[in-house]
């Protein structure tokens, strides 16, 4: 899913601090604005299949208990 909020691509030296718009330019210096969201997944983290797995197996521990200590 894209992000409709955006910042200028220049703000780092144009700006004291970000500048967010809805629209494709910075409203106060004319720069390209990009994309404000990170990307919420990474195909090639190295460490991605091992927090799938303890995530897996924390769910099935956790569904196996029924709150008896016997």
């Amino acid at each position: 899913m894209k992000s409709d909020i955006r910042v200028c691509g220049d703000w780092e030296t144009a700006h004291e601090r970000p500048v967010y718009t809805l629209g494709d330019a910075c409203p106060e210096c004319g720069a390209d604005a990009v994309n404000s969201a990170p990307a919420p997944f990474n195909p090639e983290d190295p460490h991605g299949e091992y927090r799938r797995r303890a995530r897996v197996r924390n769910r099935d521990g956790d569904a196996d208990r029924d709150g008896d200590d016997e």
